[in-house]
């Protein structure tokens, strides 16, 4: 295979993950739009909230490691070269950054639902 074709990718994906890939997707797509309408309407990052939801992508990292784990027909022992390292710390590292991404968004609205709520108003 001399060429990457994101088709063949898709295929793949779709083979390990079955339905679940699409779950994967549309968590994607919904949540970085509802974090992009966060920072629009907060016109700022919230440093305290960045921080607890850091601390919590960890464990989204590694439960992301875990899904490598079990949708493929190889362990962690099985790994190799620095091909396979690299991968299983692309695989960490999107895991990390997805679910901080998660986390600090539902934080973010949950937080503006508290304070509209608090306020008696329906923002």
């Amino acid at each position: 295979m001399k060429e990457l074709d994101p088709t063949v990718v898709l295929a793949v994906f779709q083979e390990m993950l079955g339905p679940l890939l699409w779950v994967l997707i549309a968590v994607v797509v919904l949540g970085l739009l509802a974090f992009v309408m966060l920072l629009v309407h907060e016109r700022r990052i919230v440093s305290r909230r960045l921080v607890g939801a850091e601390a919590l992508g960890v464990i989204g990292g590694a439960l992301a490691l875990v899904l490598m784990a079990k949708v493929s027909s190889s362990g962690f022992t099985d790994a190799g070269g620095p091909a396979d390292w690299f991968l299983i710390a692309a695989v960490f590292g999107a895991g990390l950054v997805g679910s901080t991404i998660l986390v600090y968004t539902v934080a973010g609205w949950w937080s503006l639902r508290r304070q509209s709520r608090r306020l008696g108003g329906a923002a």
